[in-house]
């Protein structure tokens, strides 16, 4: 494959002047390895669409800041995330996949065959396209959030909260995600603690009558969380009230934080549909974009359930969507 020229002190040329007269042309081209990219790049591959899959910066996604995973089917004995996510991998690559690190940094999805930049400097074209790019969760920026990450630091309840039974736990966010993820908690944990910023939610009324009629949840208005607390697994938080300045710890063995995600699909903004965060809009029951010949798969779109096993299921629905898109434009166009 052909590199993009350097042009003196301005660094690496852009997609529109980069020269794809030589470039790798591929059939398929999936973006991201997480557990959709993964699915999809097995899929293809078993349909012999020999796919090209960039794993971008962070490959395995998300999973592999989790340790124990115990929600995702065939796993009995629930299995570490960054083992799984390299599972998924062999299998595909046993099909056939082209598994290559490398990030896709700009896309021109105007003409066929789509052209991608990889790496800011490599020039490859791509018949049909999958998204896999997943969604990146927001946390607080605190050194001790980060190292604790998996040890009782967490951004998604549904997958962590039933390792934390008849213990006190803390949500941070004031949202209709945090409210949901403090009742969700209830069910394991003896008290939740939800910390917010303000003296008053931002989630929906429905959502705020449920969570205020649950006794099992406590609040801790006008509050920040400034550190987490433990060695190698969280013993509590310290936090900050934003009106009186004072400093006070609270004893807890999880914090869930639940301030957002954020898609990472900003190299697609201006190529294809999206609402108003991010998200890669796709057509209902499918995963087809707004344009043809590029999926969609994953947390790239969707916002509501962003788990693994979802996440595969959109990734088997990219790949043979796009096999069949691919089949349907190979076909004789027939004489008027």
């Amino acid at each position: 494959m052909d590199e993009v020229r350097r042009t003196g002190d301005s660094g690496l040329m852009s997609i529109e002047d980069a020269d794809f007269t030589d470039a790798e042309h591929r059939q398929l081209i999936i973006v991201g390895t997480g557990a959709a990219g993964l699915t999809a790049a097995l899929y293809a591959a078993r349909a012999n669409l020999t796919p090209v899959v960039f794993k971008g910066p962070e490959p395995g996604g998300q999973l592999v800041t989790t340790t124990d995973v115990e929600n995702y089917p065939g796993f009995p004995e629930g299995i570490l995330g960054p083992e799984m996510m390299m599972k998924f991998e062999e299998q595909a690559a046993r099909f056939g996949a082209d598994m290559r690190f490398g990030t896709v940094t700009a896309v021109d999805l105007s003409r066929r065959p789509f052209r991608l930049l990889v790496d800011e400097r490599v020039p490859v074209l791509a018949d049909a396209l999958i998204i896999s790019t997943g969604a990146s969760a927001r946390y607080l920026g605190l050194p001790n959030e980060e190292r604790l990450l998996g040890h009782g630091v967490s951004s998604c309840a549904t997958c962590d909260g039933a390792f934390f039974p008849d213990v006190e736990v803390a949500v941070v966010g004031g949202g209709d995600t945090a409210v949901e993820e403090a009742m969700f908690l209830t069910r394991f944990a003896s008290r939740v603690h939800l910390i917010h910023r303000r003296d008053e939610l931002r989630a929906s009324k429905i959502l705020q009558d449920r969570a205020f009629a649950n006794d099992k949840i406590g609040y801790v208005w006008d509050t920040v969380v400034v550190d987490v607390l433990g060695e190698n697994e969280v013993d509590g938080v310290r936090v900050r009230n934003v009106k009186t300045e004072e400093t006070s710890e609270l004893a807890v063995k999880a914090l869930f934080v639940a301030i957002g995600h954020t898609p990472n699909t900003e190299i697609f903004k201006a190529s294809l549909d999206m609402n108003e965060v991010g998200y890669i809009d796709t057509h209902p029951k499918s995963t087809h974009t707004s344009i043809p010949g590029v999926f969609a798969c994953g947390d790239a779109q969707d916002h509501v359930y962003r788990q693994a096993v979802t996440a595969a299921g959109t990734g088997c629905m990219a790949a043979i969507d796009a096999e069949r898109w691919l089949a349907e434009q190979a076909q004789p166009t027939e004489a008027s």
